[in-house]
C-alpha cells in the first residue's frame, strides 16, 4: 500500500499545481487586458490556444515581436490567422518567406489566405518575388512603383514601401472590416536588402502615425536580436523599437540547449511606463513547446518532462 500512497500523493500535488497555474493565467487575462468594453468573438470564430498567455490589444497598439536564439516564426503565424478570423483588414509585408509556405501554415491553423485575398481582407506583399522582379528587369505597372524601388539604388528612403502600406488598409466605400493591421515578417531583412537603419525607423513611426493614430489600426512586427552579435545597426533598430512599443512578446532559445520538452521561453513585457510616466513594466515570463498545430505555454518548470 505504500506504494498506492505515494502515486496517490503525486497525483494530488500534479492536480494542485496545474489548478494553480490556471487560476494564475486566468487572473492575468482579466487583468491585463485593456478594452474599454467586454470582448465578442465573432461569429464561427474558435479562439485560439494563445489567448490562454496573450492579452487582448485595444486599438492603436504596436506590438513588437523579437527573438533570440530561436525562431519566433510562429508567433507571426498565430497573429495572422487570430486578426483573419476576427474580421481584421490585414496588410501582410511578407519579406522571409513565400506565399505558398504561409499559406499552407495558416491551413492547418483553419484559415485560408488564398479565399482571404479573394474577399480583399488580405493584402499580400511576397518580398521575395518583389525583389526577383524589381533586380531582374520585370516591367512595372504604370503609376505602381515597386514597394522595394530602394533596392534600384534610385532613392535610398522606404516611401514607396509605407505608399503601399498606406493605399492598402486606406477605408473604402463598403468595406465592413473591422480594423486595419500592418504585419511584417520580418524587419531586420530590410536592413539585410541594404536599408539604412534611420530609412527603417522611418518607415516605423510613420507607418505608426498612419495605421495606429490615424486609422487606429495595430501594427505587429517581427524582429531578430542576438546581444552577442556585432551587427550594430540591426541592434539599433530593435532597441528602438522596444523602446517605442506598447507590447514585446520576446522568444528566446533555451540557455541550456535543445529540449525536446521544452522548445524556449517567451518575455511577455507590458510597457506600463510607455503610457505612465511612474508605472513600471510588466514582465511575465513562460515556456513553451511547439506542436503541429498549436503552441502549448506552461510557467518555468511545469513542463511534461517536471511534472
Amino acid at each position: 500500500m505504500l506504494w498506492f500512497r505515494e502515486v496517490l500523493a503525486s497525483l494530488c500535488k500534479q492536480a494542485a499545481r496545474t489548478l494553480l497555474v490556471h487560476f494564475f493565467l486566468l487572473w492575468y487575462l482579466q487583468s491585463s487586458c485593456s478594452l474599454s468594453q467586454p470582448f465578442v468573438y465573432p461569429e464561427q470564430f474558435v479562439p485560439s490556444p494563445y489567448f490562454v498567455i496573450f492579452p487582448l490589444f485595444s486599438q492603436g497598439q504596436f506590438v513588437l515581436l523579437r527573438d533570440t536564439r530561436t525562431d519566433g516564426s510562429f508567433l507571426v503565424h498565430h497573429f495572422l490567422s487570430f486578426y483573419l478570423r476576427a474580421g481584421c483588414k490585414v496588410c501582410f509585408v511578407a519579406l522571409l518567406q513565400s506565399f505558398s509556405h504561409y499559406s499552407i501554415v495558416a491551413h492547418k491553423l483553419g484559415v485560408s489566405l488564398a479565399a482571404a485575398k479573394e474577399r480583399g481582407q488580405l493584402v499580400f506583399l511576397e518580398g521575395l518575388k518583389s525583389c526577383l522582379d524589381l533586380l531582374f528587369g520585370e516591367e512595372e505597372q504604370p503609376g505602381q512603383p515597386s514597394p522595394l524601388q530602394f533596392l534600384s539604388g534610385s532613392c535610398r528612403d522606404l516611401r514607396a514601401l509605407f505608399d503601399f502600406v498606406r493605399v492598402s488598409l486606406a477605408p473604402a466605400e463598403g468595406d465592413s472590416w473591422k480594423g486595419p493591421v500592418l504585419l511584417v515578417d520580418d524587419l531586420s531583412v530590410l536592413l539585410s536588402l541594404g536599408a539604412a537603419p534611420v530609412a527603417v525607423l522611418d518607415f516605423i513611426h510613420y507607418c505608426r502615425v498612419s495605421v495606429c493614430c490615424q486609422l487606429k489600426g495595430n501594427i505587429v512586427v517581427l524582429v531578430h536580436s542576438n546581444e552577442d552579435s556585432e551587427d550594430e545597426e540591426n541592434e539599433l533598430v530593435v532597441n528602438s523599437l522596444c523602446h517605442h512599443s506598447d507590447l514585446i512578446l520576446w522568444a528566446e532559445g533555451l540557455a541550456t540547449g535543445f529540449c525536446k520538452d521544452v522548445h524556449g521561453q517567451i518575455k511577455i513585457i507590458k510597457r506600463l511606463s510607455l503610457r505612465q510616466a511612474a508605472g513600471q513594466d510588466l514582465v511575465q515570463t513562460y515556456q513553451y513547446k511547439i506542436q503541429d498545430r498549436n503552441v502549448t505555454f506552461f510557467a518555468r518548470g511545469l513542463s511534461a518532462a517536471v511534472l
